[in-house]
């Protein structure tokens, strides 16, 4: 069964997600369309399209990564992206400091 033939969905499984993410894929329905036919918003649906993206990617590599390999190297990468901007942040209010732009 088609997710576009259900009426009401209550609760988006991963299942449900997968098949409505194919469905536009193969060009059945839109982001748009999915949109205003599930009340679900273009950037929720353009995400679910993001993560499909990055799960057959994986999946199609010589050695595949496992989930919690792919969300420890995610979060490393935010981590360090964190990091780089408090010092960032740190050396800009020294350098205000500095130059006597003390802000209250």
């Amino acid at each position: 069964m088609s997710v576009m033939m259900e009426e009401e969905i209550k609760r988006w499984t991963a299942r449900r997600k997968s098949a409505l993410v194919l469905e536009i894929i193969q060009g059945k329905t839109t982001v748009s369309e999915a949109s205003r036919q599930f009340d679900l918003a273009p950037s929720e649906i353009e995400e679910w399209m993001e993560h499909a993206k990055a799960g057959m990617e994986n999946a199609l590599r010589a050695k595949p990564e496992d989930v919690r390999e792919q969300y420890e190297r995610q979060l490393r990468d935010l981590q360090e992206a964190y990091g780089e901007a408090m010092l960032e942040l740190r050396a800009r209010k020294k350098a205000q400091s500095l130059l006597g732009k003390d802000e209250s």
